[in-house]
């Protein structure tokens, strides 16, 4: 036994992920009635997401009561490629939706799922999340407000003695190697994950849905792998893919089962640690990405919209295209980052066509229905990019010095 453990030690935390999504496709095929597999995979996710608030508030608050003035940070430019890089995923979505116009059945669907009213609303819920209560922020996984509070709590920290500084410091360090434990337990809690989805759902689930589920599919993949490598090869002026295909290995496989942006915030920040960058960028630009950064929230808002569009055969112009590009841009910023956050948003895309908030619901209703796939894609396509354009942004600074 003991030799089977250190040679499970010893292989790279990719191949037992690897591992254990074969085990679980396995395990989901041939035992789908033995359900207590599944825990495996909350306890993952749970621990994950209960460890990453805690996390993001020390290691901001410790980068920013460590940050001297004059040391270099890249978050403007890291903020303008979340921005860029969600715009661009909305526009491609729009041009796969002209090129492969799809109609859903939606009479069938229905949910009692509240939303959004308009961008108002969410636009107000951001502002108002930022003054949240830091205790409840925690409690409650309120990223925003973590990270206002956070970076407020670690302005004043400068200030202060370097004792109290070095246990702020202590307190990121335990808070990181209790996250790398959890980690470490990925393979167990992917095993869960797969056989959840493959027991609850089957293999053949998605069947009615695929034309649409393929267009959403590939063009997060065209996202993935064509648009972000450009803008990182525009910025980097050299091959990207190195660097896209990294981010996509680490950060999109383990985002791609959890489902949730959150919950793959420990990942991304080892990541970025691995990847050499800088601490004081890092631990603030992946806190956000998770909740600003939404490429593949953008492309799930607009094709699903466009897909009730032709549904009902409203025509759409260029310029009405381009606002919609707009809206979903802005409405994907405040999806959250939890399973099927994204979806919640439809009706705002859909009321820029006069459709009507029982329709647009439905077309909600038919995103949870293929969600099984389509928000582990749209999770592995947000999260991977969070930590590609923080490294983009940096090494870009770097090598024009």
């Amino acid at each position: 036994m003991q030799h089977w453990i250190t040679i499970w030690k010893k292989t790279s935390l990719i191949k037992r992920i690897l591992i254990g999504m074969l085990l679980g496709g396995i395990l989901g095929v041939s035992v789908p009635s033995f359900t207590g597999i599944s825990l495996l995979g909350e306890l993952f996710v749970g621990g994950l997401k209960a460890i990453a608030p805690v996390l993001v508030f020390a290691l901001v608050a410790n980068a920013l009561s460590q940050h001297q003035s004059g040391q270099a940070s890249n978050m403007k430019t890291v903020i303008f490629l979340y921005l860029l890089g969600t715009f661009a995923a909305a526009l491609v979505s729009v041009l796969a939706s002209f090129l492969f116009p799809i109609g859903i059945e939606l009479s069938e669907v229905s949910v009692t799922t509240s939303s959004p009213d308009g961008i108002t609303q969410v636009l107000s819920n951001l502002l108002l999340n930022l003054v949240d209560n830091p205790i409840n922020a925690l409690v409650t996984s309120n990223y925003i407000g973590i990270l206002s509070w956070s970076v407020v709590f670690g302005i004043a920290m400068k200030e202060a003695s370097k004792n109290s500084k070095e246990l702020l410091t202590t307190m990121a360090a335990i808070t990181s190697k209790i996250v790398e434990w959890i980690i470490n337990l990925a393979p167990f809690g992917i095993l869960g994950l797969v056989f959840k989805a493959i027991a609850d759902k089957g293999l053949a689930s998605l069947a009615s849905y695929g034309l649409l589920l393929i267009v959403l599919v590939l063009t997060m993949a065209f996202v993935a792998l064509v648009i972000n490598p450009l803008i990182a090869f525009i910025y980097l002026r050299e091959n990207p893919y190195p660097l896209v295909f990294k981010c996509l290995k680490v950060s999109g496989i383990t985002a791609f089962f959890t489902r949730s942006s959150a919950a793959n915030i420990p990942v991304n920040l080892k990541l970025c640690q691995e990847l050499g960058l800088n601490p004081d960028t890092y631990t603030v630009s992946i806190p956000l990405g998770a909740t600003v950064n939404m490429a593949g929230a953008a492309v799930t808002i607009n094709i699903l919209t466009l897909a009730a569009v032709h549904t009902l055969g409203i025509q759409v112009d260029f310029a009405t295209a381009f606002v919609l590009s707009v809206v979903a841009t802005i409405s994907a910023c405040g999806a959250s980052g939890i399973a099927g956050g994204s979806l919640l948003l439809i009706p705002i895309a859909c009321s820029l066509f006069g459709i009507s908030n029982d329709i647009a619901m439905q077309v909600v209703g038919v995103g949870f229905v293929i969600g099984v796939i389509q928000d582990s894609c749209e999770t592995a396509l947000n999260s991977s990019t969070d930590v590609l354009f923080t490294a983009v942004a940096e090494y870009a600074t770097t090598r024009k010095k």
